[in-house]
């Protein structure tokens, strides 16, 4: 099986389980396995008050919200090309035609597959991640990610308490405060900002090139 069909046959067993489950994954699966760098999100549940009954992978494949995935779509434009620098001038401006074309690229997967609110309710995000943790397990292995990207605090945390990477973690830190860790040759998890957090864009982008620059050896 392909990787959609992997997916599809995994969340016909999660939806049993979970009432308004949110589906995720790769975007667009030939884009994914073409690229260089496997680049994979990870974050905490989709903001939908409507009740859930969604596909991730349908709403990234047509651009998303700017208030998240315009940052991605720098990020992911950023990392494609971290031998060139990349001048802010060239990356303010993000429509939806070229969000498109980044996120088809690339996989996101939420820890908590029913829908959430604005503010996240952490102690909710926990319970429901915990009791899912095998099916978490199970979706994280689909991938085979070169760069995890962890995107923000509390998803790192629940991520990793809940994926088992088969080795310890053992955390470093780029000279400028970037925590990482390889959990398999060439294979690197990155705890980084949220795309929406109330940080500037061009500091959220410039930082996180600069990090991958770091931890490849760039």
């Amino acid at each position: 099986m392909n990787i959609r069909q992997q997916e599809e046959a995994l969340f016909g067993e999660w939806r049993a389980v979970r009432p308004g489950f949110v589906a995720d994954g790769v975007v667009d699966e030939s884009a994914y396995l073409a690229s260089k760098t496997r680049l994979l999100f990870v974050l905490k549940e989709v903001d939908d008050r409507d009740g859930g009954n969604r596909d991730l992978r349908e709403f990234m494949h047509s651009g998303g919200r700017p208030q998240t995935w315009n940052n991605v779509t720098r990020w992911i434009e950023g990392i494609r090309n971290l031998s060139s620098e990349i001048a802010w001038k060239q990356l303010v401006q993000i429509d939806a035609q070229r969000r498109i074309s980044a996120l088809q690229s690339v996989a996101a997967m939420n820890l908590k597959k029913t829908p959430g609110g604005h503010p996240t309710n952490l102690e909710e995000l926990n319970k429901v991640a915990a009791e899912d943790w095998q099916f978490l397990n199970r979706q994280f292995n689909l991938y085979d990610p070169d760069i995890v990207i962890c995107c923000g605090r509390p998803a790192r945390d629940t991520f990793h308490s809940l994926i088992d990477f088969g080795v310890e973690e053992s955390w470093q830190m780029t000279s400028r405060g970037v925590m990482f860790h390889e959990f398999r040759p060439g294979k690197y998890v990155v705890s980084y900002d949220h795309p929406g957090a109330l940080v500037a864009d061009n500091i959220l982008y410039y930082g996180l090139v600069d990090a991958l620059r770091e931890i490849l050896g760039q």
